[in-house]
């Protein structure tokens, strides 16, 4: 998921959607906004992984009440390796810095956001997924995108 801009509504649709399917992690690729939209991801069954957007207001804050939370809060760039892939998660302002860090084959995937644009496309090896905009407020779809760990196959779900 990816550019909640403060619509706790819809994280909160989202956490609803995340716990119904029994994803294995949440990766949020920047734009919450506010500290108070920690209050959105209280009831999410698995564990969360986030970064900063370019919208992000209190850094500190939102860092520190994530992370009491138990979210792991990556700062601007984050990897991790979950059932098997190696994935970048950062918001995405520079398309460049996307497209090296996939040509460069070191991740299996790279999760960003900042367009609004749901997609999903390869890169050699590399799938590099923006799941659209969770809050729905520029495009009109609020959007989130879940991904086959075995196939790397991408579903963009409209919530």
């Amino acid at each position: 998921m990816a550019d909640s801009h403060d619509n706790l509504d819809m994280i909160r649709k989202a956490m609803d959607f995340f716990n119904e399917k029994q994803v294995s992690a949440v990766l949020h690729a920047g734009d919450l906004v506010s500290p108070f939209n920690v209050k959105g991801f209280t009831e999410l069954e698995a564990p969360l992984h986030l970064v900063f957007g370019n919208n992000e207001g209190d850094r500190i804050t939102i860092k520190e009440w994530f992370a009491k939370q138990g979210a792991n809060v990556c700062g601007d760039f984050g990897t991790m390796d979950i059932e098997g892939l190696h994935i970048a998660l950062l918001h995405g302002i520079n398309e460049e810095e996307i497209e090296a860090l996939a040509a460069s084959g070191h991740f299996d995937l790279i999760v960003r956001g900042h367009t609004h644009q749901a997609g999903s496309h390869m890169i050699g090896n590399t799938r590099v997924i923006n799941p659209g905009e969770t809050a729905g407020v520029l495009t009109g779809k609020a959007t989130v995108a879940l991904v086959d760990p075995k196939t790397k196959e991408t579903e963009i779900i409209e919530l």
